[in-house]
């Protein structure tokens, strides 16, 4: 039987699951096969292709556990696509002529890995897909078994990625703060923009845990912290029409008769009309190695803020992102217990010559178990007939309709 080598690799956005993925792995792999060798490539598919790579010694299995604690990835991140060859030259990861599948491929041949683990979001797992395709239609032995990452909670078909439980939860907890910013002028409007560029889970899991977080309050009656201060007065996400009169006249109400409106934006709201409206005038949009338009670019919360604030009657104005806040924070105690659910089976798939991606599989009846790549796909939208979201908007108090 031929030697196990096992290799790992963190790409795409951050969340707060990779440090305790690949903490979780190192645990997994000592506990159960502590004989096979384990690395890990610096900065994703980047260093799969530039053969940058850290061995994991074992001092560093022994301190696997500390992992947990922190956020961020302990072996780095990038955003790379292994069939846009173009932007692998362009980015000096191949040389001209050179398929980066094939260098990928032959890379990990050429370390001997029989095992690899990707964890990132779906164009990581979809990405991983291309490379095993491409392996197993050239005869090479190797295993890939993904785990989900996604703050947005995204991933078709899989119930719950990675990391979105503690996004939701920082994220609250950033914007209790930043709430209290309604006190220092009068009639201010705060925009709070959430990331989920196809998906509103993040914005609407955030409102509830911000909901949940300030519901107890205890506050000192005939000064201006009170509840009403604490509240959320609107909420849009992808998933949602609504009509901007409509909406301003409502919430113009709101301002007048309190002095503050808070709003949460997804940073996918309205995200196509204001591409198409840029575009038409003749600007150019940025877009990443996916063809994903550069999000960060658009600055939706912005959009917003500028819509509302005039109609409103805002003499004060503020967009806040708890996106990098939230997704860089260490895993907390709920995502910690998944996080082991899916390295413990991750690791028994990949022994059993299993390739997929972990996940309780909504395609049969929300089981835990490895998914096959292809049906492995982003852009899940948020389902917003869930009963939880529609006491978040009865607490809100704003009529919506789903996105047709």
């Amino acid at each position: 039987m031929a030697k196990q080598k096992v290799a790992m690799l963190t790409a795409g956005g951050l969340a707060p699951c990779l440090s305790s993925a690949v903490g979780g792995l190192i645990e997994r792999y000592s506990d159960v096969a502590p004989d096979i060798e384990l690395i890990a490539y610096r900065s994703g598919y980047q260093g799969l292709l530039l053969a940058d790579r850290i061995e994991i010694t074992p001092q560093m299995r022994e301190k696997a556990p500390l992992l947990h604690r922190y956020g961020g990835s302990p072996i780095g991140n990038s955003r790379v696509k292994l069939t846009n060859t173009a932007d692998c030259v362009k980015r000096g990861l191949v040389r001209e002529g050179e398929n980066p599948l094939r260098v990928a491929a032959e890379r990990l041949a050429k370390d001997g890995v029989t095992i690899l683990h990707t964890i990132g979001g779906d164009d990581t797992n979809t990405t991983a897909a291309d490379l095993a395709a491409y392996l197993g239609a050239n005869g090479y032995n190797l295993t890939v078994v993904g785990l989900p990452k996604t703050v947005d909670n995204d991933v078709v078909p899989i119930r719950q990625s990675l990391g979105a439980w503690t996004a939701a939860e920082v994220g609250a907890g950033f914007f209790d703060n930043v709430s209290n910013e309604q006190s220092a002028a009068p009639k201010t409007l705060v925009v709070h923009e959430v990331m989920g560029r196809h998906s509103g889970w993040l914005t609407a899991a955030t409102a509830r845990a911000y909901i949940q977080k300030t519901s107890a309050n205890e506050y000192v009656d005939g000064f201006m912290m009170n509840a009403q201060m604490k509240n959320i007065d609107g909420l849009y996400l992808p998933e949602m029409d609504f009509n901007l009169a409509a909406e301003a006249e409502r919430l113009k109400s709101i301002m007048e008769r309190t002095g503050f409106v808070t709003l949460f934006v997804s940073e996918g709201a309205c995200l196509d009309a204001i591409v198409a409206e840029r575009e038409a005038a003749g600007e150019t949009v940025k877009r990443d190695a996916f063809g994903h338009v550069k999000i960060d670019t658009i600055n939706v919360g912005n959009w917003f803020s500028k819509q509302f604030a005039a109609l409103l009657g805002a003499e004060r104005s503020m967009v806040q992102k708890s996106g990098y806040y939230a997704r860089s924070a260490p895993a907390n105690r709920d995502d910690l217990r998944l996080i082991q659910s899916m390295t413990d089976l991750a690791v028994e798939s990949a022994l059993n010559k299993v390739s997929g991606v972990t996940g309780h599989d909504e395609g049969q009846g929300g089981r835990l178990r490895t998914i096959e790549f292809p049906r492995i796909k982003g852009g899940k939208h948020f389902d917003t007939s869930a009963k939880w979201f529609g006491e978040v908007m009865d607490v809100i108090g704003q009529k919506w309709k789903p996105a047709a």
